[in-house]
């Protein structure tokens, strides 16, 4: 029987299903639990060959996500297409895709040859074959000293490389990952995650990675899909999602340190060609720049954002130019590179980046400088981009 009336076979000839590229898309899927909705309406498409994060804090569905893509989730509602297949009902083993756990899920009665090795024997490939890509993967992961090792034996690190191992093995289309790194210490965490990326280089696949760490998926990614409770609030390329955030839980989420955000009244005028912003304790006020001279009225209540590296900070004047506030220093973070101030003005906080030879004092008074052309501004109601 073929796929195209309707039914599956037993089994999937893989050098007939191995497509020629590797694009994932994802078409209206939920997943619900009884009454409770972990994903809800998700759709996005994964380019051949992408790095991809879903990133977001804890429930948010971005695992269920992952775990509905592997077939290990019933779907609720929706499609999961791989190169235009409909792959939403297919097994696990099906699928063309790897997993990496975040636990590993090792099997700890086996050494380390044996775990990688293990799906290799279970689809009965024979062993000289099955010997020659254990020791091809093992070499590239610089596990070779360690194919008779006990996993007790090994480190964290070592356990890791492992658990790439045996998905490398089956030479997937897809790796899927689901926070594998969030079990190891800072260093080693940061070693490992420069290897997945190598690692993504080298092999060509698409990569589908789960975490609630927003540094991680900014080093790892080309793409990046931000989730909360259960929604996609925003997917896009990566430096699209830091730079252009289309709502303010995707800025204040993405960015170490977060972006900072003030409360206030934007007016913009085409009239006057001025645009202000003002609050009981901050009044600003910039020259319209329109390229065809006309401006959208604007009066609303927003949310006027702004990164660390984008404000700058001047300890001379006495902050004349109508883009300033005067500010104390409350707080200095000095991290090596960089210098990190938080500056307060009655209740609200601006962090600013400066150079760490430029040694500023708490409780200094200093003047802040908010360009016009790097702020963003959300809507005070519905957390969305206003676009200026």
């Amino acid at each position: 029987m073929s796929r195209t009336c309707g039914l599956r076979p037993a089994v999937v000839n893989k050098r007939k299903f191995q497509p020629s590229m590797s694009r994932v898309s994802i078409r209206g899927l939920a997943k619900s639990f009884g009454p409770v909705q972990a994903v809800k309406d998700v759709s996005l498409d994964i380019p051949d060959r992408a790095f991809v994060t879903l990133l977001g804090p804890s429930g948010c569905g971005k695992t269920t996500t992952l775990n509905m893509l592997a077939g290990l989730e019933k779907v609720t509602r929706g499609e999961i297409h791989l190169d235009e297949q409909n792959i939403t009902s297919w097994a696990p083993h099906e699928r063309g895709m790897a997993m990496v756990f975040q636990n590993y899920a090792l099997y700890p009665h086996m050494n380390v040859f044996g775990n990688i090795a293990f799906a290799l024997q279970l689809a009965k490939v024979p062993k000289d074959k099955t010997r020659e890509r254990v020791q091809r993967v093992a070499k590239a992961l610089e596990l070779e000293a360690l194919l008779e090792r006990r996993i007790s034996q090994l480190s964290g690190g070592q356990q890791q490389r492992v658990a790439l191992a045996r998905a490398m093995v089956k030479e997937p289309k897809v790796f899927l990952f689901d926070e594998p790194l969030s079990n190891l210490d800072a260093a080693l965490r940061t070693r490992m995650r420069s290897e997945i990326k190598k690692l993504h280089q080298q092999l060509n696949a698409t990569s589908v990675f789960v975490t609630h760490d927003q540094e991680e998926a900014m080093i790892l990614s080309d793409y990046i899909a931000v989730m909360r409770d259960g929604e996609l609030v925003q997917y896009g390329p990566a430096e699209d999602v830091y730079r252009k955030p289309q709502h303010i839980y995707v800025a204040t989420f993405i960015g170490k340190p977060r972006m900072s955000t003030i409360p206030g009244h934007l007016r913009v005028s085409g009239q006057d060609g001025v645009m202000t912003f003002d609050n009981d304790d901050i009044h600003l006020r910039w020259p319209l720049a329109t390229r065809d001279g006309q401006a959208t009225a604007i009066d609303a209540e927003v949310h006027l954002g702004i990164r660390a590296e984008d404000a700058r900070m001047s300890t001379d004047g006495a902050g004349d130019a109508t883009d300033t506030f005067t500010g104390t220093v409350a707080l200095v973070e000095p991290l090596g590179s960089d210098t990190y101030l938080e500056i307060v003005r009655g209740p609200h906080a601006i962090t600013t980046r400066v150079e760490p030879d430029l040694h500023i004092k708490p409780n200094a008074q200093v003047v802040v400088q908010l360009p016009r052309h790097k702020l963003h501004f959300f809507d005070a109601g519905s957390g969305v981009r206003l676009n200026l």
